[in-house]
Parts: structure tokens; sequence; C-alpha cells
């Protein structure tokens, strides 16, 4: 005799706040907000070509000290080049610790708050808002909370370089 077990989750709307979010609830792009932001997209900065590769992620599961839950979210992966288009950082094609993927709906500013967990030792850690300003093009604002490390602290020879753009303002347009 099989028996099935179902369950149920809270749906809540992505601009739910952290606080209000129950254990064991599922933050659901019930609006389709996130697909616009979705594609591929360029900029160029200080010399350098960043190609954002944007797509959804359904039921990624969050988990923090206080709470389990779901959310729809972003994932973002990248590749940085420089001038002479050797790949300086490429997230896409290889297998990175590095997350940057969203958390927050701001839809009075039609913006996405990012969670971007750095490069090797999580040296540039921080936040990554993202504002769709027309159909191609969104407006990039990064927030690193630390950007420096000691060998102590990153054993081995990693590279601790942050190549995303630390900047406010920088347009990426849709490709």
């Amino acid at each position: 005799m099989a028996s099935t077990l179902s369950c149920s989750a809270q749906n809540l709307p992505l601009n739910t706040p952290f606080a209000s979010i129950p254990n064991g609830a599922y933050i659901k792009d019930t609006n389709n907000e996130l697909i616009p932001f979705t594609g591929t997209y360029k900029a160029n900065f200080d010399g350098k070509e960043i190609t954002l590769f944007i797509t959804k992620q359904e039921n990624k599961l969050e988990q923090s000290a206080q709470k389990t839950y779901y959310i729809d979210a972003l994932i973002v992966k990248y590749i940085v080049k420089n001038s002479s288009g050797v790949i300086l950082q490429d997230t896409q094609n290889n297998a990175s610790n590095i997350e940057f993927y969203s958390f927050k709906m701001r839809p009075a500013k039609n913006a996405l708050q990012f969670i971007y967990t750095g490069t090797n030792c999580h040296v540039g850690w921080g936040d990554i808002y993202l504002k769709k300003i027309n159909a191609t093009q969104i407006s990039w604002e990064y927030r690193p909370d630390d950007i420096t490390t000691t060998s102590q602290s990153c054993p081995g020879n990693q590279d601790t370089t942050i190549y995303l753009p630390e900047t406010k303002d920088l347009i990426f347009t849709k490709q």
C-alpha cells in the first residue's frame, strides 16, 4: 500500500519583507516581474567588457540561521574580458563557488537587489542593484561590503581581484 504526502507551502509575493516570511514559505514571481530582466546584457567599463547572462530559477532554496524558504530568483553568470578580449573571469562556463542572485524586488523603483558572494575567498561580496530602464537596458550599481583579504585568510595563490565594475549607473544593453 502506497501513501502520498502532500505539502502546500504558503505562496507570497516577491517583495515580502524577510521578517514576514514564515519558515517553509515560497516567495513566488506570481506577476512575472523577473522575466523582463532575463537575457544577455553587455557593458564596457574601464577597458573591460562585461557580459551578464541572467536566467530565472524557480523554487531556489534559501537557508539562513533564522529560517528556510524557497524563492523565485534571477541567477546571474558573467564573463569579464580585458580590452584585448582575454577572459579575466568566467562564471558561466566553469564550476565556481561564486553566487550572484536576486533576493529582493523593489517594485516602486522597477529594480532588483542581488546577493553577490564575491570572488575567491569572498573578496568583494556585497549587494548589486539592477534597475530596468527600458526593454533593452538595465542600470547597474555594485556596493561591495569587503574588498580586501590577507594571505592568511585566503590560502594558496588565488586571484582575489574584483573584476565586476565597482560603480553606479553603468548601463547594460540587452543583446
